[in-house]
């Protein structure tokens, strides 16, 4: 990695870094929150839904920022629309509000997140490929998600214990000024590199031809199409679990008002995260192919979640944590690597939105159908379910894999050439997908 490279890398650490510890400050207690402000189970993820329903929503017009305007307008955008909507949040736990008013705002914080989704890692390849970077994606992908596990660890485990000595609310205020710091750091040091906005449409055609280039990079090549058709059971199940634990867990453990317990559960999560992250590269290393490792992780996840479910033992549950967390963790830097290999540079921040896209839809539809089942028959129950949801999303993996794409078997970046997609009425159809020419030397949330 070369000087050029590897301050790129300092920014996209610094930006996972402080972004991470924002959003970590409540992820320990984000369920119990919303059930503190008086909502049931079901209304309590059905707000989780609005949420990825927004993001659903959101996803192709804030592509166009991403595609036409630049990656560090799309994360300034972000920045301030979900510290705001933070503090709004906020508000509402404070008036105990009713759920429409969850509902709407739940909405605009996805609205802030798609600003993020997409931008940021295709802002990181760009500038990677740039400043003349070869190295593998994986190994840097990998150093994100220590260091998002690190601030996880450290902002999980605060916002239990300030909500164990505050209240509740407090975690919320002191994400939104840690946006806020994240506004100003980015607004100073962020460059968007090796990517030239492209002005020359207006807002609504802009918008459609976005649609038009996830449609024809996505859906159409069929590699990257299986992949973002699995989306939506991993992520919308992934989801759910990681929000239904806290409450679980408390329950298990004997004390439904031990914030902090939740908060450490979260941190031990994280840890797990740190572990995924620094072996990620040397797990893909002993396999040919990117697919064996995401395939594999996909049942290993379902089986810790049914026997998380089943369990009543605390100390078990919390040790099927840490399973599920460093599962996670390998597969979630290869995966990306993956697309990220599949996608030209012009389209990248699309294409990966997209992807976001269809996971969030599978938030929207399994969030509040496993939150009801665990008003009617218990949070074990609810995960058991989850675990049998998310199978549905292993044909897809393997169909990607069938496709034999270039992407599978690399080991370092390369930027793949656009290539027009093969439709269904071509006459190549039939044969694999073919993501450029082969590399000139040997990535889930």
């Amino acid at each position: 990695m070369n000087p050029a490279a590897r301050r790129v890398q300092g920014v996209y650490l610094t930006l996972m870094l402080g972004n991470t510890l924002a959003a970590s400050f409540i992820w320990g207690i984000n369920t119990l929150f919303l059930l503190d402000a008086g909502l049931s189970n079901f209304e309590a993820f059905a707000a989780n839904a609005f949420f990825t329903a927004g993001m659903v929503i959101f996803e192709i017009p804030t592509g166009v920022v991403a595609d036409t305007i630049g990656r560090k307008a799309s994360y300034l955008l972000g920045t301030i629309t979900l510290s705001v909507t933070t503090g709004l949040y906020w508000m509402l736990w404070l008036w105990h509000a009713p759920f429409v008013w969850w509902a709407i705002v739940s909405v605009l914080l996805g609205l802030g997140f798609t600003f993020f989704s997409g931008a940021v890692d295709a802002w990181l390849v760009d500038a990677l490929a740039f400043a003349k970077y070869t190295g593998s994606l994986e190994a840097v992908f990998g150093r994100g998600l220590v260091v998002t596990g690190i601030a996880m660890f450290a902002g999980s485990v605060l916002g239990g214990v300030i909500a164990q000595a505050t209240n509740l609310g407090v975690p919320f205020l002191l994400r939104a000024g840690v946006l806020v710091v994240m506004l100003v750091f980015a607004a100073i040091v962020m460059k968007d590199l090796g990517f030239t906005p492209d002005h020359s449409m207006g807002p609504v055609a802009a918008t459609r031809n976005v649609l038009k280039q996830s449609i024809d990079h996505g859906l159409r090549k069929r590699s990257v199409r299986w992949m973002i058709l699995s989306a939506p059971f991993a992520s919308g199940v992934g989801i759910y679990a990681f929000y239904a634990l806290q409450p679980y867990l408390l329950e298990l453990y004997g004390d439904t008002t031990a914030y902090s317990i939740a908060g450490l559960a979260a941190a031990i999560l994280s840890l797990a995260q740190v572990a995924g992250g620094v072996l990620a590269p040397r797990i893909r290393g002993l396999f040919a192919k990117r697919t064996t490792t995401v395939i594999g992780a996909s049942p290993t996840s379902i089986l810790v979640l049914v026997v998380l479910g089943l369990t009543s033992l605390f100390w078990l549950a919390i040790v099927l944590l840490v399973i599920w967390g460093f599962v996670f963790a390998l597969a979630g830097p290869v995966r990306q690597a993956y697309l990220n290999d599949m996608i030209p540079s012009k389209q990248r921040a699309t294409v990966l939105s997209f992807d976001s896209l269809f996971g969030s839809l599978g938030g929207v539809f399994i969030q509040p159908a496993l939150g009801r089942a665990a008003d009617l028959w218990g949070y074990g129950t609810s995960l058991v379910i989850g675990g049998v949801v998310e199978l549905i999303g292993i044909p897809f993996l393997f169909a990607s894999r069938r496709q034999k794409d270039p992407a599978d078997t690399r080991t370092v970046q390369t930027d793949p050439e656009p290539v027009e997609p093969i439709g269904p009425g071509s006459a190549t159809a039939a044969g694999p997908d073919v993501a450029g020419p082969p590399p000139s030397s040997p990535s889930p949330s």
